[in-house]
């Protein structure tokens, strides 16, 4: 009698999609709810000095999950990959408590959150790392790219249902965003623990330390380069000409190009570069790349569009746009829920190019339709064009997936399934670091001088108005982000709002003056940014015209007992980066 090797997969896609919706809800909850934590723990972000905390507890978790990912994955090769995955899951949830439970105030309870947020990142890197490659294991080839498809859109949609629930919850009690975690924590370990099954195959190596410290240090490098470069420095609108984040960054690339070196030299390499030797492993990690640039700014651009310019422009306080901001960019998250299990069912059957290159083109039409709308739009218009890059996002990311972990050998499917965790995370940095810079180059073009001359016609004196407007950019940006008033945030520190006349400083601080102020420089900085997202898109669907044919990997054949399946043949065998052949379909 021959036993399903696949028997118990839907449970195991229900519990990886609980764990990667509950990991990427996590890293977008606490941007819509920073203004209630800091509030809570009583510290002013927008402080000189203070905003070190508010941008490590933004992308400290994104950077934690992208440096670590490839090692788990890897990592999950050598020990099993389900028992990585349910030791994330309680990483996750432990730290999560300890988040929730914070007793510190001002600077001390800022600096042990960003920790436990950092710890967090390890269990959700943990997550990250394998599930891919579990599911994988999980599930016959010519059902990887649904399975694989409804995971990615969970790990999507995930960021954006995170804004809608940080906007509802962190209003009641600013705990309540890390409490949330919890009860889906302890449920998906004790459920992991009794129903996930290891059924991939072990590759027992040596741990690779001198690659994996290469890879940390370098990866760490370049990010941390990244988030100081985005913050001002001496006078400049933003850090990119300071020394230390110009080391960061020549000193991360650089260390990341030695780790690449040492990887084709130690015999038990964390992660196998001749891996990229598969096409449709290297042309599809790349589509992977550029989609997220494109995608991974996004979300940070049109929150700032919403909540500074266009949720006050039409009758909503600044304390009320982080929630609205999550509910009218709901149409994104329903583009990727409809396209994403869809597009991973037929690329099963008609293959992983047509879907991917189609995905990426509309979505690069998207943003081309978007640079047409004005900034202050109508939003049926809005709705529509964000649906249509939701679905177009979601109409690549199934079947580039799916084509990415089938054609890698069983036993390098952890390290796999990490770098693709990498990627996306990097990107996601690295996206936000490149859409907020145009964002401030745009603004630091004309902002000054508008704000100097709206401030002066309003009462303020041209000294007080000069100072406020050699404010660097940011700082604005950063109010408007965090759902404060940003007229009166950059005001109040000056006492000028106190001899003004009533009426003159109710307007100076009302939803109208701030928009119409920043709306047209906002609109230039905002055009190169769709403008990169869109060239972005186009480099990604000529990668993923490059995927060939619908494949799956193939080890040699062995001599195996009789009873043993075809399918298993395809499935179970084990191989080096480019042994063997491909099963195309």
């Amino acid at each position: 009698m021959t036993v399903d090797p696949y028997k118990g997969k839907w449970s195991t896609l229900s519990n990886t999609t609980l764990g990667m919706l509950m990991a990427t809800i996590d890293a977008s909850i606490v941007l819509i709810s920073l203004p209630d934590i800091f509030r809570g723990i009583q510290l002013d972000p927008l402080t000189p000095g203070n905003t070190s905390y508010f941008l490590w507890l933004l992308m400290g978790y994104m950077l934690v999950t992208a440096v670590l990912v490839v090692s788990f994955g890897r990592l999950g090769d050598i020990v099993g990959r389900v028992r990585m995955y349910n030791m994330g899951f309680a990483i996750f949830t432990v730290f999560s408590i300890l988040l929730s439970v914070t007793w510190l105030h001002g600077t001390g309870a800022a600096l042990f959150m960003i920790v436990m947020r950092l710890m967090q990142g390890v269990g959700g890197a943990f997550i990250m790392a394998n599930t891919s490659a579990i599911l994988t294991d999980a599930f016959p080839p010519n059902q990887r790219g649904l399975a694989l498809g409804t995971n990615m859109v969970a790990a999507i949609a995930g960021s954006f249902i995170g804004l809608v629930l940080g906007g509802i919850l962190a209003p009641i009690n600013w705990r309540l965003v890390f409490w949330v975690s919890v009860p889906v924590g302890i449920v998906g370990t004790v459920w992991g623990v009794i129903n996930l099954k290891e059924k991939g195959v072990r590759n027992p190596a040596k741990i690779d330390w001198l690659g994996n410290a290469a890879f940390a240090i370098g990866l760490i490098a370049l990010l941390v380069g990244i988030v100081y470069g985005i913050e001002p420095y001496e006078g400049h609108a933003m850090g990119w000409t300071n020394p230390w984040v110009l080391v960061s960054l020549v000193g991360g690339v650089s260390t990341l190009g030695l780790f690449v070196w040492i990887e084709t030299k130690v015999p038990a390499p964390m992660f196998r570069i001749s891996l990229f030797k598969i096409r449709t492993f290297a042309a599809g990690n790349v589509a992977s790349l550029m989609a997220a640039l494109g995608r991974g700014g996004l979300m940070f651009i049109l929150i700032i569009w919403l909540q500074g310019i266009w949720l006050p422009s039409h009758g909503y306080s600044f304390a009320q746009t982080p929630l609205w901001a999550g509910i009218f960019m709901l149409p994104l998250t329903g583009g990727f829920l409809v396209a994403g299990p869809l597009s991973g069912y037929l690329s099963d059957r008609f293959g992983a190019r047509p879907f991917a290159t189609g995905g990426m083109l509309a979505a690069a039409l998207s943003f081309g339709l978007l640079e047409l709308l004005p900034i202050g739009f109508s939003y049926i218009w809005f709705a529509v064009l964000i649906f249509i890059n939701g679905l177009s996002m979601g109409l690549f990311a199934s079947p580039n997936r799916a084509a990415i972990m089938n054609a890698v050998p069983p036993d390098q499917r952890g390290q796999s399934s990490g770098m693709g965790a990498t990627i996306m995370n990097s990107a996601m940095v690295l996206s936000i670091g490149i859409f907020f810079t145009l964002i401030i180059v745009g603004l630091s073009a004309d902002l000054p001088t508008t704000l100097y001359q709206g401030l002066t016609a309003h009462g303020v004196s041209a000294a007080a108005a000069r100072r406020v407007a050699d404010l660097p950019p940011t700082s604005s940006v950063f109010s408007a982000f965090l759902g404060y008033n940003p007229v009166q945030s950059m005001l109040a520190p000056t006492g000028v709002l106190a001899h003004l006349k009533p009426s003159e400083a109710a307007f100076l601080t009302g939803r109208s003056f701030f928009p119409k102020l920043i709306a047209v420089p906002f609109g230039h900085g905002l055009h190169e940014a769709l403008d990169f997202a869109l060239t972005a898109c186009l480099v990604a669907a000529a990668a993923s015209a490059m995927l060939g044919k619908q494949y799956f990997y193939q080890a040699p054949p062995q001599p195996r007992p009789a009873e043993v399946t075809e399918q298993e043949l395809v499935t179970a065998g084990a191989g080096t980066a480019g042994a063997g052949d491909q099963v195309r379909r």
